[in-house]
């Protein structure tokens, strides 16, 4: 039964890593490309990212429910070919787009099949014993992290040949991860553990509902809606952030994101292995978001541009709670509703897309426009801090009346 385990997580590995391969490979050339469709500069570019990205979750927002629960009645394997194909498709869309509008199409596409990291999560749950759940949602990281050092620099390698290049090879890769998918990649939810579909369940108001049966999840969804959006700061500015204040290239942005894709597959495939068993999930998770805390105040106030590697370390070693999180949330639920915790899940990720990137992108760019009375980028970045100062101290709360078995503490 392990070896079926370990070879099941390996399938489900190198399905994610080629996935954020081919997201990395795009984001050094986004601004740019936004910048050719628009004619706008980068100021103006980052308020077209954010609306972007707000097309996309709210797409994601109203149907990653309705994928959870089709993967928790029909399985994984089928859900998460359709996703990578729907990505394939989005990518290719993309690349030829003529217009700023079609780019939004676009993103309403990978809004409606953008399921393979939920899919992927209730996969991962599938197969893991309790004790080892948190560990193994640490490979998710790794996949983001190895994704992170080769997708971006790809991207930088293939925009010497123009913006859209790194969109058709994103749409190659997505191509080659639904084939290894198709041929390879097996079942992981037993039929037993299968439930009929609901519709009342499968929307994404009764989904987040739905939590309030387990205490520990109810009690961190304020917090965790506090930290996504938080997130934004760093996911929607970065780009902007370091070629407006620093003047990066894109080939610097992407050197930038292969060192966090570094960092995060260290900290993911190796030191939470050793951490959260040593300390316990509660605790990892509000170490990690004090870490979190402290790499976004160094970002903000980060005088050149070398200082952006260094703040990173902290950064990227706050991603010990992540696979905390994930560990304590899907301890609580039963095999059968896995998917449906991480389609609900996806949903409060969306939501909070809706919110974040177009409140990060519109403060970064009313401080760095012309005639601005402060000048200041690193505003999202203080914004960010706030907010996960306030998110740790309400997680901490919610996690301090419940206790969990030795493995999951």
């Amino acid at each position: 039964m392990t070896v079926k385990r370990n070879a099941a997580l390996g399938f489900i590995f190198v399905t994610l890593l080629i996935d954020v391969i081919g997201f990395g490979i795009i984001i050094p050339v986004m601004p740019k490309l936004i910048e050719q469709l628009t004619g706008e500069g980068l100021s103006g570019a980052s308020q077209y990212a954010g609306w972007l990205t707000f097309a996309y979750a709210i797409t994601q927002f109203i149907l990653s429910p309705v994928v959870g629960a089709l993967s928790d009645r029909y399985g994984r394997r089928p859900v998460l070919l359709c996703s990578l194909m729907g990505f394939c498709l989005d990518y290719i869309f993309l690349a030829f787009a003529p217009t700023i509008q079609l780019l939004f199409v676009g993103r309403i596409i990978a809004g409606i099949t953008g399921a393979s990291m939920s899919t992927a999560t209730a996969y991962i749950a599938d197969i893991s014993t309790p004790e080892k759940r948190s560990q193994n949602f640490g490979m998710i990281g790794v996949a983001f992290g190895l994704g992170f050092i080769i997708g971006p620099g790809l991207g930088a390698l293939f925009s010497h040949w123009g913006p859209r290049v790194p969109f058709m090879a994103a749409a190659v890769l997505s191509f080659l991860n639904f084939l290894y998918g198709f041929f390879v990649l097996p079942e992981s939810l037993l039929p037993e553990n299968r439930r009929a579909f609901e519709w009342k369940r499968a929307n994404a108001i009764g989904s987040l509902k739905n939590l309030r049966r387990y205490p520990v999840i109810a009690g961190l969804i304020i917090s965790l809606v506090l930290v996504y959006i938080a997130g934004y700061a760093v996911q929607s500015t970065w780009n902007f952030y370091t070629m407006e204040k620093f003047h990066w290239t894109e080939s610097w942005v992407g050197y930038s994101l292969m060192f966090v894709g570094v960092m995060v597959a260290l900290v993911q495939g190796g030191l939470i292995r050793i951490i959260i068993p040593k300390i316990g999930q509660k605790k990892s998770v509000i170490i990690g978001l004090i870490l979190y805390t402290i790499g976004y105040i160094l970002f903000a106030f980060a005088t050149q541009g070398w200082m952006m590697f260094a703040f990173l370390v902290p950064y990227c070693l706050g991603g010990i709670c992540g696979p905390a999180l994930q560990g304590i949330m899907s301890s609580q639920v039963p095999a059968n509703e896995q998917g449906e915790l991480q389609g609900a899940l996806t949903s409060l990720m969306s939501v909070t897309m809706v919110i974040g990137p177009l409140f990060m992108t519109n403060m970064f760019t009313w401080f760095t426009r012309t005639g601005t009375p402060v000048y200041f980028p690193g505003a999202p970045f203080i914004a960010g801090g706030f907010l996960l100062v306030t998110g740790t101290v309400l997680a901490a709360i919610s996690l301090s009346g419940f206790r969990f078995a030795r493995a999951n503490r």
